[in-house]
C-alpha cells in the first residue's frame, strides 16, 4: 500500500471498492456548495436592502416559486436517467445566474432585483442540495451513510468555507455583481464531478449503487408517496420543526442587524463572518467526529442534537435578547445542524424506495421545507405586530423545539428498524 493510500484510508471511512465514489461525492458536495457561499451572503443583504418588513412576503414567493417548480422537477425525475436529470438542474440554475449578472450590470431597478434574488437563491439552495442528497441516498445504503455521509459533508463544509472568503475577499474589489460568474463557475464543476461519479458508481457496483433504470411514475407522485408512508410524514414534520427554528432564528439576526450594523459592506461582512465561523466548526466536526457519532448513537439521537441546541438558544435569547447572542445561536445551531443533524437526517432516506428517495424527499426538503418558511415567517410577523420582542417570541418558541426533540427519538428508533430489515432482507437474497 502506498503512502497516498494509507492517507485516503485514515482520512476516508470507505472500503477500497467504495473510496472514489466517496472522494467525488466529496468534490461534487465541494463546488455544489462553494458556488452557494458565494450567493449566499450577497441574498441576506439584498433580503435586508429589499426591506426586513418585507421577509414574510419573500418567504411567500419562494414557496409559490417551488410550488410551481416541483411538477416540473418531477417530470424530469420521472423521464430522465439521474445523471441527465441533475445536470438538467444545474445547468437551468447556471443560465439563471447570468441573467441576474446582466440584470444586475445594466442597472435594472435594484429594488425589485434583489427581492427577486432572494427568492431565487432560497429556491436555489434547496433544490440543488435536495438533489445532491436524493443522490447520495440513492447511491449508499444505510449502513454506508452512517459512514460516509460525515465524510462527504465535509467536501460541502469545505465548500462553504471557501465560498464566504471569496466573497469576503472579493466584495469590495471585484462587486458583489460579479461574484454571480464566480459561482456559475462551480456550478458548473459540481455537473463534472456527477458525470465522475458515475462512472465510479458503475466501476463498483458491488460496492455502491450504480444506476438502475429511470424513475419513471408521475411528475405529481410525491404527494400520494408522501401521504401513504407514516416514516415520510414523521420526517416531513421533522422538516418543518427545522424550519421553525431557523425561521424565528434569522427572522430575530434580520432584526437585531438591521438595528446594530449599518451599511450594506459591513452587513455583508457579518454574514459571511457567521458563515466562516460555522464552515471552520463542522469541518472539523465532520472530519473527526460525525460518523462515530452516527454509528455510536444512531440516527435518533444525532438528530435530536439539534433541537436540544434550539431549546438552550432560545432560552439563552429570552434571557439576553442582544445581538451577541442571537449570532452566536445562530452559528452554533448552523454548526450542528450541518455537522450532525443533517447527514442523521439524510440516513433516514435511506430506507425508503428509490422513487420516494428523489420524488417525495424532494417534496419534503423543498415544498415542504419552504412552505414552513413561509407560514413561521408570517406567524412571527404577526408576534412582532402584536407587540413581542424578541424575548417574548423566543419563549413562546421553547415548547415547540421540545416536542421536536421528542420527535427525533421516534424517528431514530423507526429508521434503525427498517434499516435492520431491509439489512435482513439483503442477507436473505444474498444466499
Amino acid at each position: 500500500m502506498t503512502r497516498v493510500e494509507r492517507l485516503l484510508e485514515r482520512a476516508v471511512p470507505a472500503t477500497r471498492a467504495e473510496r472514489a465514489a466517496a472522494l467525488w461525492s466529496f468534490a461534487y458536495f465541494f463546488t455544489l456548495l462553494a458556488g452557494y457561499y458565494v450567493l449566499r451572503p450577497l441574498r441576506d443583504q439584498m433580503g435586508i436592502a429589499g426591506g426586513v418588513r418585507n421577509l414574510p412576503w419573500l418567504f411567500t414567493a419562494t414557496f409559490v416559486a417551488l410550488i410551481v417548480a416541483q411538477p416540473l422537477y418531477g417530470a424530469l425525475v420521472a423521464r430522465l436517467p439521474r445523471a441527465r436529470f441533475i445536470a438538467v438542474v444545474y445547468h437551468f440554475f447556471a443560465a439563471n445566474l447570468v441573467l441576474f449578472w446582466l440584470l444586475l450590470t445594466i442597472d435594472v431597478d435594484k429594488v425589485v432585483v434583489a427581492r427577486v434574488f432572494f427568492v431565487w437563491v432560497s429556491v436555489f439552495n434547496l433544490f440543488v442540495v435536495a438533489v445532491f442528497w436524493s443522490f447520495m441516498a440513492d447511491l449508499f445504503t444505510s449502513e454506508q451513510g452512517k459512514r460516509l455521509f460525515g465524510f462527504i459533508g465535509a467536501g460541502g463544509t469545505a465548500g462553504a468555507l471557501l465560498g464566504p472568503t471569496i466573497t469576503i475577499g472579493l466584495a469590495v474589489p471585484l462587486g458583489p455583481t460579479n461574484l454571480l460568474i464566480v459561482a456559475v463557475v462551480f456550478l458548473e464543476l459540481a455537473v463534472f464531478c456527477t458525470h465522475r461519479l458515475e462512472r465510479a458508481a458503475g466501476g463498483a457496483q458491488h460496492a455502491v449503487k450504480a444506476e438502475p433504470r429511470t424513475i419513471g411514475g408521475s411528475a405529481f407522485a410525491a404527494l400520494p408517496e408522501l401521504v401513504r408512508s407514516p416514516y415520510l410524514i414523521g420526517v416531513a414534520v421533522w422538516v418543518s420543526f427545522l424550519s421553525f427554528g431557523a425561521t424565528m432564528l434569522y427572522f430575530m439576526q434580520a432584526n437585531v442587524v438591521q438595528e446594530s450594523v449599518h451599511g450594506a459592506g459591513a452587513q455583508t461582512r457579518v454574514f459571511a463572518s457567521i458563515d466562516l465561523a460555522v464552515g471552520l466548526l463542522t469541518l472539523a466536526t465532520q472530519v473527526f467526529a460525525t460518523g462515530r457519532l452516527l454509528e455510536r448513537f444512531g440516527t435518533g439521537a444525532t438528530a435530536a442534537a439539534l433541537p436540544a441546541v434550539y431549546v438552550l438558544g432560545f432560552a439563552a435569547i429570552a434571557l439576553a435578547p442582544v445581538l451577541g447572542v442571537v449570532l452566536v445561536v445562530q452559528v452554533v445551531q448552523r454548526w450542528m445542524n450541518f455537522a450532525i443533524a443533517n447527514p442523521a437526517r439524510q440516513v433516514f432516506f435511506t430506507v425508503v424506495g428509490r422513487g420516494e428517495k428523489y420524488k417525495a424527499k424532494n417534496l419534503i426538503d423543498v415544498v415542504v421545507y419552504r412552505g414552513s418558511d413561509a407560514l413561521y415567517g408570517w406567524v412571527y410577523d404577526s408576534m412582532h405586530a402584536l407587540g413581542a420582542k424578541i424575548a417574548g417570541i423566543a419563549l413562546i418558541a421553547l415548547p415547540v423545539v421540545l416536542v421536536w426533540f421528542v420527535l427525533s427519538l421516534g424517528l431514530g428508533r423507526s429508521q434503525e428498524r427498517r434499516a435492520a430489515r431491509d439489512a435482513a432482507a439483503l442477507d436473505v437474497a444474498g444466499d
